[in-house]
C-alpha cells in the first residue's frame, strides 16, 4: 500500500513544492499525482555560486596569455602602454550601465557576469590574437603585406572573433545560466565588452608609437564603443532564442554567427577600404547604417525587456501560490516600481539575498513561458535556489524583505 496515498492533495494539482503534510521537513515535491519522496528544508546554499565554478580553465588558461601581452607591450612602450591600457578601460565605463539596465527583469549572478567578462579579455582575446597573427602572417608572405593586412581585418578576424566571444556565450548555456533571449544578448554583451577592452588596449598602445592615440581612441572607445557586443550580440539573440523556443541550439547559433560574422566583416571591410582609398565616403556610409543598426538593436532590446517585465509580473501570483510566498513577498514583487523601491531601502548584504531571489522568480517565470512540456527537473533546481535565496539571511521576519515594502 502507498503510504502517501491517504494524506490529501495540495490545493495546486500541478507539481511543485508544497508544505510537507508529514513535518519531515519544511517543503515536499507533488509530482501532480501523487506525494514523492523529495523533501526539501529550503535552506540549501547551491544558488552561491562559488569561485572555483565559476573561474574556469580555459579563462586561466587565457589569462596568462593576456596577461604576458600586457606585460611584454608595456615592456616595449612603457609610456603608451601603460596609457593604452587605463584607456581601455573607457568601453567598460560607457558600456556597464547600459548591460545592467538591460540585465534588471532576471539578474544575473556577478559571478557569472565577471567571467564573462574575463572571457571575452582572456580566451576570446588570446585565440583571436594567436589566429589572426599566424593568418596574416602566411597570407603576406604570399600577396604582401598590405594585402594580408586587410584579408586579416575582412576575413579571419571576423570569423575567430566572433567564433571565440561565441564560445562565451555557449559556455554559459552549458552552465544552465542562460535561460532566454535577454539572457544570451546580456552574456554576449559582457563577453564583447571584454574583447573590446583588450583590442583597444593593443590599438591605443600602436596608436600612441604612431602619434594617432587620440584619432584612435575617440573612433573605438567613444564613438563605438558597442561595436563588439552588438556584433556578438546576434550570436547571443540566437541561442537565447532557442532556449526560449526549445529550437535547436545549433541551427539558432549558426545564423546567429553568420549575422555576427557578417556585420563584422562589413565594419572592418569599410574601415579598410577607406584607409587604403583615402576616400572615406564609404565610411561615412557605413558608420551611417551602424548607427541605424544600433538604434534597431536598442529599441529590439528594450521591447524585449518590457515584454519580459510584463511576463514577470504576470506569473508572479502563480508562483506565489506554487511554492507557498509570503503576502509580503507577492506585495513586492507584484509591481516593479515596488521591487526597485523596496531594493534600494536595503543594506548591501540583504540587496545580495534579494537579488537571487529576484533572479530564481524571474528564471522560474521564464521556464514556465517555454512551450511545451515543464522540464521539471529544472524547476526543481530553480526551487532550491528560490527556498536558499528566501532564507539566506534573517530580518525584521521576513528575511531580506524590508518592513514597509
Amino acid at each position: 500500500m502507498d503510504p502517501f496515498a491517504s494524506i490529501a492533495r495540495p490545493s495546486a494539482s500541478t507539481p511543485g513544492w508544497h508544505p510537507d503534510p508529514w513535518r519531515q521537513q519544511p517543503w515536499r515535491w507533488w509530482d501532480g499525482a501523487a506525494w514523492t519522496h523529495h523533501i526539501h528544508s529550503g535552506r540549501s546554499q547551491s544558488a552561491q555560486p562559488r569561485i572555483s565554478s565559476w573561474m574556469s580553465v580555459p579563462v586561466i588558461v587565457g589569462s596568462v596569455v593576456a596577461v604576458l601581452n600586457i606585460v611584454i607591450t608595456i615592456a616595449v612602450a612603457p609610456l603608451t602602454g601603460s596609457l593604452g591600457l587605463l584607456l581601455g578601460f573607457t568601453p567598460l565605463i560607457i558600456v556597464f550601465p547600459v548591460l545592467y539596465w538591460l540585465d534588471r527583469i532576471e539578474p544575473e549572478p556577478w559571478a557569472s557576469r565577471i567571467h564573462a567578462l574575463l572571457w571575452g579579455i582572456t580566451v576570446a582575446g588570446s585565440v583571436s590574437l594567436i589566429i589572426n597573427t599566424v593568418f596574416v602572417i602566411a597570407v603576406s608572405g604570399a600577396t604582401g603585406v598590405a594585402t594580408g593586412q586587410a584579408l586579416g581585418a575582412v576575413v579571419s578576424a571576423p570569423l575567430i572573433e566572433e567564433f571565440s566571444k561565441g564560445l562565451g556565450v555557449y559556455w554559459a548555456l552549458r552552465r544552465k545560466e542562460l535561460d532566454g533571449v535577454m539572457d544570451g544578448v546580456v552574456y554576449a554583451g559582457w563577453v564583447g565588452l571584454g574583447f573590446a577592452m583588450i583590442e583597444d588596449f593593443l590599438y591605443f598602445a600602436e596608436a600612441g608609437l604612431q602619434g594617432q592615440l587620440l584619432g584612435v581612441f575617440v573612433g573605438r572607445a567613444l564613438l563605438t564603443p558597442f561595436a563588439h557586443p552588438l556584433f556578438t550580440a546576434w550570436t547571443g539573440l540566437a541561442i537565447g532564442l532557442a532556449v526560449a523556443r526549445r529550437q535547436s541550439i545549433l541551427a539558432n547559433a549558426f545564423w546567429g554567427y553568420g549575422l555576427a560574422v557578417v556585420s563584422h566583416a562589413a565594419w572592418n571591410g569599410a574601415i579598410t577600404y577607406s584607409d587604403e582609398k583615402q576616400n572615406y565616403s564609404a565610411m561615412v556610409i557605413v558608420a551611417g547604417c551602424f548607427v541605424a543598426l544600433f538604434i534597431a538593436a536598442a529599441i529590439t532590446l528594450v521591447l524585449i525587456r518590457r515584454n519580459q517585465q510584463r511576463n514577470f509580473l504576470k506569473l508572479i501570483p502563480f508562483i506565489a501560490q506554487r511554492f507557498g510566498m509570503s503576502q509580503n513577498e507577492i506585495q513586492v514583487f507584484s509591481s516593479w516600481s515596488t521591487l526597485l523601491r523596496a531594493r534600494r531601502g536595503l543594506s548591501r548584504p540583504q540587496k545580495r539575498s534579494f537579488d537571487r531571489v529576484h533572479s530564481a522568480l524571474a528564471r522560474l517565470a521564464l521556464l514556465y513561458r517555454r512551450p511545451g512540456e515543464l522540464d521539471t527537473v529544472t524547476e526543481q533546481l530553480l526551487a532550491d535556489q528560490l527556498f536558499a535565496a528566501r532564507n539566506a539571511t534573517e530580518v525584521n521576519g521576513e528575511g531580506w524583505l524590508p518592513t514597509n515594502p
